[in-house]
């Protein structure tokens, strides 16, 4: 298919410009005057005009739903209709993937269909967790709650995201920076070191030794330590996405020092807010638990949730498979049992939900406290011991040379 640019007029001589894709120009046209627009300029979009993004079209953000989400809340509020709405949206819309949807929707919810069909047609823009809400809400007529339910969970998950993000970011950056540090002091510091131990004609201590064969084999056989970390990256891939791999990293994700604590409480926060959107917007229980599974990163719990509708569709409450499964803490399943039984799960599941939102706050907070000096000592470890090794010989022939 081709992109097209126009320049039309619509039913009010309002002049419009955009871009479109058909596979011709006599279909493009077509297409713009079933949409009640006069086409005044339309031609094949040239390089310049086409939208360029880095690494390809990204799927938008927490962050971009979350704002879409409030802007069509705003609009339908000022009693606009649906069709006017995504038209509106989608004139300002600035992400490439979430404009491409928007002007797909648009044009199948103007031949009647559902916008929940419509937007499901779309999985690259809109997360089945959304279509599913807003098909509840065409159905029982709250679609600006729906909506205005779905902001607030997308931006909870996306303050969740940024607070494991910046747990993750400090020490991932010092990690790079001690491998630059230790790379550059291996192939230009030591080096030049080597050449003055060879004219010292004395035998190096063993530290100092190691330094430099390590030192020489960087220099000489790099392309042994390239083809090494190139088939170690390869045998990760492999491992990580076989099904051992994935439920022992799983595993570890959840159980494992440091990480464990965070994974785990962040798993029941999305767990708790995702159950309790989708069942304020009238989805039965078995319906909210397996569109919750599909939004948990985890395989192992995916899978224990699997294993709860099982048995919450033969009657059995929720908070039994979940104590069960042995994954999550005794904090939430007995709140979940609380509200089972006072039949107020939804309201229980968002105190959950906040509660733990706080706790992945504090917890990324202890993650990043506990990590700083322990990099720091391993980077002072590492660069220090190369210093050591470099120096000790030196340090042992002036003491040598003031004996003497």
């Amino acid at each position: 298919m081709a992109l097209y640019k126009y320049e039309a007029l619509d039913a009010e001589g309002k002049k419009k410009k955009g871009t479109l894709e058909a596979n011709n120009q006599e279909q493009a046209n077509n297409s713009l005057r079933a949409e009640g627009l006069t086409v005044t300029s339309l031609a094949e979009a040239g390089m310049l005009d086409k939208e360029i993004t880095l690494g390809g079209n990204k799927k938008p953000s927490a962050r971009d739903m979350s704002v879409f989400c409030r802007q069509f809340v705003g609009i339908l509020s000022a009693g606009v209709t649906v069709i006017k709405a995504l038209d509106m949206l989608y004139e300002q819309m600035e992400q490439p993937t979430l404009k491409k949807a928007l002007y797909n929707v648009r044009n199948s919810v103007q031949k009647g269909e559902s916008l929940a069909v419509a937007m499901a047609d779309e999985p690259d823009a809109f997360p089945s967790i959304l279509c599913n809400m807003i098909a509840a809400g065409e159905a029982s007529g709250n679609l600006e709650v729906c909506f205005e339910r779905m902001a607030v969970q997308f931006e909870k998950n996306a303050r969740l995201k940024a607070l494991v993000k910046k747990a993750m970011i400090y020490p991932i950056a010092i990690i790079i920076v001690a491998i630059a540090v230790v790379v550059i002091m291996m192939v230009v510091v030591v080096p030049k070191f080597s050449v003055m131990f060879e004219g010292m004609g004395q035998e190096l201590p063993l530290a100092t030794r190691i330094v430099v064969a390590i030192s020489n084999f960087m220099m000489n056989r790099w392309y042994v330590l390239i083809a090494v970390v190139v088939a170690l990256i390869v045998a990760w891939k492999a491992f990580s996405s076989s099904d051992f791999g994935i439920h022992f990293l799983a595993n570890f994700a959840l159980k494992g020092p440091l990480i464990g604590n965070l994974t785990v409480k962040s798993a029941c926060a999305n767990l708790a807010r995702t159950l309790s959107t989708l069942m304020a917007s009238g989805l039965s229980m078995v319906e909210a638990l397996e569109i919750t599974g599909k939004t948990m990163s985890n395989i192992l719990i995916r899978e224990s949730l699997d294993e709860a509708i099982e048995e919450v569709t033969h009657g059995i409450p929720l908070s039994t498979p979940l104590m069960d499964a042995g994954l999550f803490p005794t904090m939430i399943c007995q709140m979940v049992k609380i509200g089972e039984e006072t039949g107020n799960l939804e309201s229980m599941l968002d105190r959950v939900a906040d509660y733990y939102e706080e706790e992945v706050e504090n917890a990324t907070q202890a993650l990043t406290a506990a990590m700083e000096p322990m990099i720091i000592v391993i980077l002072a470890v590492l660069v220090g011991g190369i210093v050591a090794a470099v120096y000790s010989p030196i340090l042992s022939m002036y003491g040598t040379v003031e004996e003497a």
